[in-house]
């Protein structure tokens, strides 16, 4: 075969390091976002931000002005607050970094302005803090600690050990048969023993903790109860009856199962669920989520307007100083550092800029879509899907997809994912089309205004549904109602 050189032309898309950049940015959310910014000025001495001494003064006005310069308002605003007691600074020059507050007033001083605060607010401030925080106890650290105080022995303080390693996050024990058998022919001990063991370990705070199954939680949660608990004897009973007649609220059942009267089922069923089915629950990480919005919308002379958060599009530019130190002929190695920080800087504020550009043109397009919705409710919301933004905006369904992931809307109607405003479609009977979300909120409407003596069932709500002109299926309605954590009609019965 012979070989030779031949040239070809093509057209070709290539994802250059720009394109990549840009991609990347427009999909973080807006934390990732402005800590990716905050690397970038950084690490990039080309880079820096750009903004006035402005300060907002309405939510309006914070619409339309930059972060920075909000940024730049509160440092200056921070800048003027100083700290005196008695009209001098206390705070010496030369104060060490790891000293202690105490060292230098006397937090007991009338003319302390910092100490203020009584002990308890101080109190009221660390539990708030304890209560939003992740670093709090974990269940698995709570029962191990119970574990080390207990009256164990080397064995059964090691079975112990291995019993709360497989207690899951909600108190449950997994695996029982699996762990028991591996116990007693790893350690080479009885199936007794290590039954001994667990039911010290089900002892252990919380109640109910170290459980097989839902019936024996509730039965070692009864058992903390004092013997004259009203109708204590009655839930004991009503736990040994089949667990659909109690998850259905079946009185009658219940009362021909436990050979009890009504009246005494109805106090036992009160008492069983006043327990805890999760006993794990209370120790699981609870830390406040606080959400930002990425854009803001609102009403102005009739018309639906969109800005993006200002708090979250901060203006960046190159720092004149160091690009006029760039000369282009010179090649020395400091020269191509900062050739090359200038040309990463404008990479970066281009990507920036791109994607806060498609990010308002997709909220536009959303709002102007869904403006029913943003007057009239969730009823009024419009199918929408990511192809029909697409088509609009002239741009790829993955660019919408990219757009929308993990940026959040403030409306007049509350705070809103982007993706909330995407949903199906279904065929009303005039031949138009319907989105899922509005059917949700008719499921939703009709189940409020139902008699609670009589619940609507599944196929009832798809036939008040086709009245209104939405032609769905009764599974249909199903899966629409458990997505709005809505219970089936014969749990939303009431007792007797």
């Amino acid at each position: 075969m012979k070989q030779s050189l031949s040239l070809r032309t093509g057209l070709a898309l290539t994802m250059t390091p720009a394109l990549q950049q840009a991609i990347r940015l427009l999909q973080l959310s807006s934390l990732d976002l402005q800590l990716e910014i905050r690397q970038a000025l950084e690490s990039n001495v080309m880079l820096e931000a750009d903004g006035d001494d402005g300060e907002p003064q309405s939510v309006e006005e914070a619409m339309a002005e930059t972060a920075e310069a909000a940024a730049v308002a509160v440092e200056n605003s921070a800048a003027e607050t100083v700290i005196e007691i008695g009209g001098e600074n206390v705070i010496p020059e030369d104060m060490p970094v790891d000293a202690d507050w105490n060292d230098i007033y006397d937090g007991s001083g009338p003319g302390n302005t910092l100490s203020g605060n009584s002990n308890d607010d101080e109190d009221s401030l660390h539990d708030f803090m304890q209560a939003n925080l992740h670093g709090s106890q974990s269940l698995r650290d709570h029962l191990n600690w119970q574990a080390s105080i207990a009256p164990f022995d080397e064995v059964d303080a090691e079975i112990a050990l291995h019993l709360i390693d497989t207690i899951n996050d909600d108190g449950y024990l997994e695996d029982w048969e699996g762990v028991r058998d591996r116990l007693a022919s790893t350690l080479n001990i009885p199936i007794s023993r290590i039954e001994t063991v667990l039911s010290s370990v089900q002892d252990f705070d919380p109640s109910g903790v170290g459980a097989r199954d839902l019936p024996e939680c509730l039965r070692l949660q009864l058992q903390q109860f004092p013997e004259k608990t009203p109708g204590l004897a009655a839930a004991f009973s009503i736990l040994k009856a089949p667990m659909p007649l109690l998850a259905r609220h079946d009185v009658p059942a219940l009362a021909k199962v436990t050979g009890l009267c009504q009246d005494d089922v109805q106090v036992g069923l009160l008492l069983v669920q006043s327990l805890q089915p999760h006993p794990g629950r209370p120790y699981q990480a609870h830390e406040s989520d606080y959400i930002a919005p990425d854009v803001f919308v609102s009403k102005n002379n009739g018309r639906w307007r969109v800005a993006l958060n200002p708090e979250h599009t901060p203006r960046l530019r190159i720092n004149s100083l160091y690009q006029g130190m760039v000369k282009r002929a010179d090649t020395s190695r400091d020269q191509l550092t900062m050739k090359q920080h200038l040309q990463e800087a404008r990479y970066f504020i281009n990507s920036l800029e791109a994607r806060n550009e498609t990010l308002l043109r997709v909220a536009q397009c959303i709002i102007e879509e869904q403006r029913a919705f943003l007057d009239y409710g969730e009823e009024a919301m419009r199918p929408l899907v990511l192809r029909d933004v697409a088509e609009q905006l002239g741009i790829h369904e993955s660019t919408v997809s990219r757009a929308t992931a993990n940026k959040y809307m403030l409306t007049p109607r509350g705070l809103y994912e982007l993706k909330y405003f995407f949903s199906s479609h279904v065929q009303t009977i005039e031949g138009g089309t319907c989105s899922a979300t509005a059917i949700q909120a008719m499921i939703k409407r009709l189940v409020a205004k139902e008699d609670q003596a009589k619940p609507l069932s599944d196929s009832t709500l798809a036939d008040m549904l086709l009245k209104e002109g939405i032609q769905v299926a009764r599974r249909t309605v199903a899966k629409y109602r458990e997505a709005l954590r809505i219970p089936p009609s014969h749990e939303r019965k009431p007792i007797g």
